[in-house]
């Protein structure tokens, strides 16, 4: 058997810094960039739609996964691609002061989206070469609690960082966010020089060809035609898409709910509290759920823990209509309610992240694991984009309760895939 490793260094070197670089351009992409442009005046119904579309590179990704996989080396592509984005975050914080900032920066923001997705598709095939399947059933909860730690970083102690700073600069916005943004991207830079030389070589890691005869076209649509040609591949499909439905249309209104004034349906929270509330004890509690899924997981499998990771997951849902109908006042109570449903998402998710996993296997992994992955983008970009339209066109009360509903295609779904018994346990 080849060795997986040519330089060997421990998976706790490494695992952690590639799985937070990974999560912060996504939380800039999807949830900062969904706060900074509610404090600077966009409205939701266009904050909902074109931050949805910020989605895109990460669904259509698997077009280009194969050559990822056909060209240099998975840590060539993921230490180049920190660099870029390290340099995409300086040119938001110029754009930024800027009369067509909006514009400027959505644009930057896709730039910035496309290379985060391409450098998703390198970590996580990084990720399965270096590691034995153990090894990656085992870290799935590291890999997750390092994502969720960027969540935290992110639209936590960012957004902290950022209201802060509208506050001593007199309340201007525009510049708080400029000099937020440069120094995320100082922060990127670090990781790309740590990464340039921790990162492990895994002998494994090399660009892979299937049939060098039918050339890189013929190579890249065999690569597709093998993931859809899967025994039930329409289940998969399914799941992949329709396990989160619910929870793509919340994510996108929960911090305009949270700082919309009361008057019109809202909380009427400040950056800080958001920050406080959502960004900090909202992702420990998705921290805590992903650890202790991750841990359940490894004990029992994942065939044994699918269905009570569904329910937690989707039941707390209802905290949202609670919040939005009795709009309490009482700072413990919400924070208490936003970090139950934290907790149910984090801990059912690390389902979803496992069968990715499963969906995956075989020569190919890299390039089908970015199928998933693009394929679960998709399922969150689609209910997102409009998950605006409909909260303007019926208010916070009747969203949160259409996001209950929602929450149906979700329980459908897990009881058409098939899990064979004892994947993700860890070897007794």
């Amino acid at each position: 058997m080849t060795s997986l490793r040519s330089t060997s260094r421990g998976p706790w070197a490494w695992v952690p810094t590639l799985y937070f670089a990974q999560g912060i351009p996504y939380v800039v992409a999807m949830t900062v960039s969904v706060i900074m442009y509610k404090k600077l005046g966009i409205a939701n119904d266009v904050i909902a739609f074109y931050t949805s579309l910020l989605y895109l590179p990460w669904v259509i990704k698997p077009l280009w996964s194969p050559f990822v996989d056909m060209f240099r080396t998975k840590r060539f592509w993921v230490v180049t691609l920190q660099f870029v984005i390290a340099a995409a975050r300086g040119v938001v914080a110029l754009a930024l002061p800027l009369p067509a900032f909006f514009v400027l920066t959505i644009t930057i923001f896709w730039f910035m989206a496309f290379s985060s997705a391409t450098h998703d598709i390198a970590a996580d095939g990084f990720y399965m070469l270096g590691l034995a399947q153990h090894q990656q059933a085992a870290f799935v909860g590291v890999r997750s609690t390092f994502f969720r730690f960027a969540m935290l970083a992110g639209q936590g102690l960012l957004v902290v960082f950022a209201g802060n700073l509208e506050q001593h600069l007199n309340g201007d916005i525009p510049l708080a966010w400029a000099v937020t943004f440069w120094s995320l991207a100082g922060l990127f830079l670090l990781f790309a020089i740590y990464h340039r030389f921790m990162l492990p070589r895994p002998e494994a890691d090399r660009p892979v060809r299937g049939d060098a005869s039918g050339g890189v076209l013929g190579e890249f649509f065999r690569v597709f035609k093998l993931f859809f040609a899967r025994p039930g591949i329409g289940s998969i499909l399914l799941f992949l898409l329709f396990y989160r439905f619910a929870e793509a249309q919340l994510v996108k209104l929960v911090t305009p709910f949270l700082l919309d004034p009361r008057e019109i349906g809202g909380l009427g929270l400040t950056t800080q509290e958001v920050g406080f509330v959502y960004g900090t004890v909202g992702v420990i509690a998705l921290l805590v759920g992903g650890i202790l899924g991750g841990y359940l997981i490894s004990r029992h499998g994942l065939r044994f823990w699918l269905w009570p990771m569904v329910f937690i997951m989707h039941i707390p849902d209802a905290t949202f209509v609670y919040l939005s109908q009795v709009q309490p006042e009482n700072f413990l109570v919400i924070t208490a309610a936003v970090a139950l449903e934290q907790f149910g998402y984090g801990f059912g998710f690390t389902a979803y992240m496992l069968y990715m996993i499963l969906a995956s296997e075989g020569e190919n992994k890299t390039a089908h694991y970015a199928i998933c992955t693009g394929i679960m983008a998709l399922g969150m970009m689609l209910p997102g984009m409009l998950s605006g339209a409909v909260q303007q066109a019926v208010g916070y009360k009747m969203f949160f309760i259409w996001i209950v509903l929602s929450t149906i295609p979700s329980f459908i779904v897990p009881a058409l895939v098939k899990i064979p018994a004892g994947f993700g346990k860890k070897a007794e």
